[in-house]
């Protein structure tokens, strides 16, 4: 019965984050075969193969991020990106998803440096990413702190902390290796 229990472990242990990466992949592939594709579907009809909305989704991004960068669209662009700051409501959602895809993507990647946070009062320590290194535009009296985010275990969740310069310590670890750490709860972690 041992014997039985432990394959079956074995079992779920072996397919089920197969599964979950297959289920992901579909999904993110349906979702952006669908963005342009549904509309083609109603030229081709028939003739309609999946992957070509994806194909022309990503087509279509990699033209505006060339016409962004021209003189006339770059300044149409720069227009687009001034009103839309300027919106109440709108500027708030636009300016987080603009900072947070440009922090995963774009020259200066926030999740780039790891660091070590000394939990007060206790030989605990927490990994977290230093996202930005001048507070002092933000609140002048935070110019000689840091923010931190620290993400959960176990979720796509975490928090930001403020904390003095003097109290971080960075460490040489891959940013990959220091996420898949954390969110694993520490099972994540390779050996050598």
């Amino acid at each position: 019965m041992k014997v039985l229990v432990k394959n079956f472990i074995n079992g779920i242990l072996t397919i089920v984050p197969v599964i979950l990466v297959v289920y992901v992949i579909y999904k993110a592939f349906m979702f952006l075969d669908g963005l342009l594709g549904n509309l083609l579907k109603n030229y081709l009809e028939d003739s309609y193969v999946p992957g070509i909305g994806l194909l022309l989704t990503l087509v279509l991004i990699t033209l505006l991020g060339w016409l962004s960068t021209k003189f006339v669209t770059g300044k149409l662009y720069r227009m687009i990106d001034n009103l839309l700051e300027r919106i109440p409501l709108v500027k708030t959602l636009y300016s987080v998803t603009k900072d947070t895809i440009n922090s995963f993507l774009g020259d200066k990647k926030s999740f780039s440096t790891v660091v070590l946070i000394s939990q007060p009062n206790s030989n605990m320590k927490s990994i977290g990413f230093l996202t930005s290194d001048s507070l002092g535009d933000f609140y002048k009296p935070l110019s000689d702190s840091v923010a931190v985010y620290i993400p959960q275990t176990f979720q796509v969740a975490g928090f930001t902390v403020l904390v003095p310069k003097s109290s971080l310590e960075i460490i040489d670890v891959k940013p990959e290796d220091a996420m898949k750490f954390v969110l694993s709860g520490g099972m994540g972690m390779t050996s050598k």
